[in-house]
């Protein structure tokens, strides 16, 4: 009996090795079948890569797909195998994956024509303009993007409904640099509720009607204004809007024009001067994106620099909305809300969709009538907000570990403006508060109240930036711009590159509706296209033609704010319509002929013969002409309104 007790617990003992060692084989092989990851959309003759997940060793990886092998390299951050440039014309992607020659995966994708990466964005910009509802033309547009990137199928019908809300609204809010924008937004709205509370909003509007006697002189303190505020676009945008918005309303300006005049002049400043917080992106761009040009010793700041002469949409945006402004003269959608305003006093159409709360235009903001309205109480708080983000860039700057030296532009550029906007909003509202209550012109509690109306009047805007990221988030997994990039880039002269360049990164700022996103796109791609095509013709060597490449770099700059400019769905667009307490649509619809014209003569008249070698001053001068003869020709005259009077005055022009 002992024996045969002994026997049984020896070969239980040996089944229970037996069946780890059966269990313990599925996974050991499991862990050896490499993990094969291919896009969730595959467009029609648009590189692509595959990532094949398994750990590094000195195991030979390839990946074929159809009769194309592709090599692969490492890629120690994705932790794994990447093959590049992956490319197929059409049917199904079927990637196998090899090991030292012998096949250990595979994987399959459908494929799609390449114009449907465009179709959510371009169905949220239809139906916003036909319908004039940009939330749902947003949801739309994700929701298409999301069907797509699940399965193009009718159950992805339903699941991407879901995922539009789980994975890109939801998703939109992981980015810390969008949360220190909507906290920013969200403490301006805070200030401007506080300053409009205690008066001083008032008081700046007593001061500026001083100047600002007619329309004219008060567009033109808008554009100066707007140029004073140009370390930043979101500044820019909330600080001009909600301040003048007041002194444009008794002028019989219409929001409309408000609102342009605000959009005009936030992104085209903001890139042009030479200590913004745009400069360290657009410099970091440009030092990525000629890091693979090994034959070019010149640095990325010194390449910006040169190639600012060739921004020729912002620069002509800027002189455009000075004349306009000057001009008493309108013309499109803008001239009849001009007349609107003018003839009637109506700043807003009759069919204007604005949040009542949307500019603080609500009785909770009406300052006491008994209490005094000091202009000092709105200028200090945004002063401390102006200075206090140049402050911040500087220390933030300046503490940075990539900073190449001492100088102020370096140390702008490596700034953390986000972090800079944080800490002066909080500031500026801190401020406010405390002359409100230290000059007993309002309580602790009326303080409070004045700052959440405020807050409360960003809330819609806030929705629809965060949607309009969502978006922006769809249209990079579905390889928008890399399909538009595709598409419109061929055999090309070198002296064409940059106006293609410039159409291009409009196209897809348009799409998108994010000028950052489009330059951080397009320009380590476009870049190395225009060396290359002047290598091809052998003028990469010859230090006359290097305007090419400089107006290739302006080029994407000035057409991603072009696109900014034109698209519904763009961030600074929406803003600025929040901030002047515009109906958005009626905003894009005005604006749009503006943009366009300015768009067209900057290609025509700057970015095409300069690209053949014309000078870059002459380009400058002709178009300014050009620009203030058109406005002659095709704007109508606009009365002329004098406050305190019950009709406007027409006069001749």
């Amino acid at each position: 009996m002992a024996a045969t007790g002994k026997a049984y617990s020896a070969l239980r003992r040996a089944g229970v090795l037996l069946a780890l060692l059966m269990l313990a084989l599925p996974v050991r092989a499991q862990e050896q079948t490499p993990e094969v990851e291919i896009p969730a959309i595959v467009l029609r003759d648009v590189p692509f890569s595959i990532q094949v997940k398994a750990p590094q060793d000195s195991a030979v990886y390839a990946v074929r797909v159809g009769e194309q092998a592709y090599p692969v390299a490492y890629d120690a951050e994705a932790g794994a195998y990447v093959a590049d440039k992956v490319e197929v014309g059409g049917g199904r992607v079927e990637a196998v994956v090899t090991r030292n020659g012998v096949e250990v995966a595979r994987s399959e994708r459908a494929t799609l024509p390449g114009w449907f990466s465009i179709l959510p964005p371009l169905l949220a910009i239809a139906v916003a303009l036909v319908f004039r509802r940009v939330i749902p033309a947003l949801f739309l547009g994700i929701w298409v993007g999301a069907w797509m990137l699940h399965s193009f199928d009718l159950s992805g019908m339903l699941w991407g409904v879901l995922e539009a809300f789980q994975i890109y609204i939801g998703g939109a809010l992981v980015n810390a640099d969008r949360i220190a924008i909507l906290l920013f937004s969200l403490m301006i709205g805070g200030m401007v509720g506080i300053i409009s509370k205690n008066g001083g909003t008032f008081g700046i509007v007593a001061h500026l009607i001083k100047y600002a006697t007619n329309a004219q002189r008060g567009q033109a303190a808008t554009a100066l204004l707007g140029l004073v505020i140009f370390f930043d676009d979101y500044a820019n945008t909330l600080v001009v809007g909600n301040t003048m918005r007041p002194v444009t309303d008794r002028l019989r300006i219409s929001r409309e024009k408000l609102a342009y005049l605000v959009d005009s002049t936030a992104a085209p400043v903001a890139c042009l001067a030479l200590v913004t917080t745009w400069i360290g992106y657009e410099v970091g761009l440009v030092g990525t994106a000629v890091a693979q040009i090994p034959n070019l010793n010149e640095g990325a700041y010194s390449i910006f620099l040169n190639s600012i002469p060739y921004s020729f949409y912002p620069i002509f945006t800027l002189f455009f909305l000075f004349v306009i402004a000057n001009s008493r003269r309108d013309f499109g959608p803008m001239h009849k809300a001009e007349m609107r305003a003018r003839t009637t006093g109506k700043v807003l159409g009759d069919d204007a969709r604005v949040d009542p709360a949307a500019s603080g235009e609500t009785s909770e903001l009406e300052p006491k009538p008994d209490k005094p309205q000091r202009a000092l109480n709105a200028i200090i708080p945004v002063a401390v907000l102006v200075l206090g983000v140049m402050a911040g860039l500087y220390y933030t700057g300046l503490n940075s570990p990539d900073r190449a030296d001492d100088s102020l532009r370096e140390i702008i550029g490596n700034a953390n403006s986000y972090q800079a906007l944080m800490w002066a909003s909080l500031a500026a509202v801190l401020v406010a508060a405390v002359l409100s209550v230290g000059q007993r012109i309002l309580t602790l509690d009326e303080t409070i109240d004045a700052w959440y109306s405020g807050l409360k009047s960003m809330l819609l805007a806030m929705i629809i930036l965060v949607m309009a990221w969502a978006l922006s988030d769809v249209t990079v997994a579905l390889h928008t711009a890399e399909y538009l990039t595709t598409a419109l880039s061929g055999a090309l002269a070198p002296g064409i590159v940059p106006a293609l360049v410039f159409v291009l990164a409009a196209a897809t700022a348009f799409a998108t509706g994010t000028s950052w996103g489009t330059m951080g796109i397009l320009m380590p791609l476009v870049v190395p296209l225009a060396w290359g095509v002047m290598e091809a013709d052998g003028l990469h060597t010859q230090t006359e033609y290097l305007h090419i490449l400089y107006s290739t770099v302006s080029a994407v700059l000035a057409g991603a704010v072009w696109g900014d400019h034109c698209s519904p769905i763009s961030d600074t667009t929406i803003l600025s319509s929040m901030a002047s307490g515009c109906d958005h649509i009626a905003h894009v619809r005005t604006q749009l002929p503006y943009a366009l014209s300015v768009g067209f003569v900057a290609i025509l008249v700057g970015t095409i013969p300069t690209g053949f070698g014309f000078p870059w001053w002459a380009s400058m001068l002709i178009g300014f002409g050009v620009l203030s003869f058109g406005i002659r020709m095709v704007s109508k005259p606009l009365p002329r309104y004098e406050p305190g009077k019950l009709t406007p005055v027409d006069e001749a022009v």
